[in-house]
């Protein structure tokens, strides 16, 4: 049996609430190769709860240190076009300093693995993932256009370096095979535990909305279908109809059957979360999420043109090139868009909303 703890916090005490995590779950770290791997999606300020926030990093840091591992690594690829700034990264992210002197930019050395030939038949993967013997996780409470919920499994999508991230976007085609290449990539080297930065959530259209509520809790756990199953059903959303966690369990990855997982702490449902628009349908009367996924017209990226400052990242960085600058703001070509939604995740003032 699995179990995931649920731990009130605040930024004052962070620091005694991932102490107790390292209590509920007793590692011994003495000798082995630790990585640590924050959920660094872009370049953001710790306010905007995009990535994980750096107290919870240097709270992770200063425990790990104190368990005399042979080695510790603090290191992410960031998202799908940011990967040739990963010092940038976390530098702006706060993430750098927090990371005491053990940040490095795991994407310089990578190894080629087998992966589903139905998507790619061999992806890279940062050499170190493969070679440490104890990683930990530390995703962001937060939503996801795609797979509704960004957690512990979505978190090791940052396993890969590089723009391949987005290759592998266009080879899922549709949002129903983008949850099963996040299973898949996932299981490639399945993390040992998992923190959950859940001072600040977010919700809405993640994982880059700007619209955040303080939950103050920090999550931890042993295995992250377990994980994700507490995140989604306070999220106010049922973790079987999730499409990735579907997967997961089909690969033997974990349960999001409560019956076999141990709760320590509160679980409740946040009143009134915003979902993002494929979860929220996803969960109205009987229709299963398939349906929503499968249909490539239900969700399109909208522009505000009040926030839009028409800097084109959008336009240069869509892995089809499905978006043109048009009147200086960007339009998409409908029967290009893949609905991979990269220019919303992208998009520096987050002027891309899904309709």
């Amino acid at each position: 049996m699995h179990k995931v703890m649920i731990h009130p916090a605040t930024y004052e005490t962070v620091g005694q609430a991932i102490k107790r995590a390292f209590e509920v779950f007793p590692f011994d770290l003495r000798g082995k190769k630790v990585l640590i791997k924050p959920n660094v999606l872009r370049a953001s300020k710790p306010e905007e709860a995009i990535t994980t926030h750096p107290a919870v990093m240097r709270a992770v840091v200063e425990i790990v240190e104190a368990m005399a591992p042979a080695s510790i690594v603090v290191g992410d690829n960031p998202g799908l076009f940011s990967y040739g700034a990963n010092e940038d990264s976390f530098k702006k992210t706060g993430l750098m300093e927090a990371s005491k002197g053990y940040y490095r930019n795991i994407g310089n050395d990578s190894v080629r693995v087998d992966f589903n030939p139905e998507f790619m038949p061999m992806v890279s993967v940062s050499r170190i993932v493969l070679e440490s013997d104890f990683i930990i996780s530390l995703p962001r409470f937060k939503t996801h256009g795609l797979t509704v919920v960004s957690g512990g499994i979505k978190n090791s999508y940052g396993i890969l370096p590089g723009a391949q991230k987005a290759r592998l976007h266009k080879a899922a085609g549709t949002p129903e095979r983008f949850n099963d290449i996040v299973a898949e990539v996932f299981r490639l080297r399945v993390p040992d535990f998992f923190v959950v930065d859940g001072l600040v959530a977010m919700e809405g259209n993640g994982p880059a909305s700007p619209d955040l509520r303080q939950i103050d809790l920090i999550l931890a756990a042993d295995n992250a279908v377990a994980l994700d199953a507490v995140i989604a059903t306070m999220m106010g959303c049922d973790p079987g109809r999730l499409r990735f966690l579907r997967k997961a369990k089909e690969l033997g990855l974990g349960d999001y059957d409560f019956a076999k997982t141990e709760i320590i702490g509160d679980l409740s449902v946040i009143p009134n979360f915003k979902l993002p628009p494929l979860g929220g349908e996803a969960m109205q009367g009987d229709r299963v999420m398939e349906g929503f996924f499968h249909s490539r017209a239900v969700l399109r990226p909208r522009v505000d043109p009040a926030l839009c400052s028409s800097c084109g990242t959008c336009v240069s960085q869509c892995p089809v090139s499905a978006i043109i600058m048009t009147d200086k703001l960007p339009q998409v070509e409908v029967n290009s868009c893949i609905t991979c939604f990269c220019c919303q995740e992208i998009c520096p003032v987050k002027a891309i909303t899904l309709q």
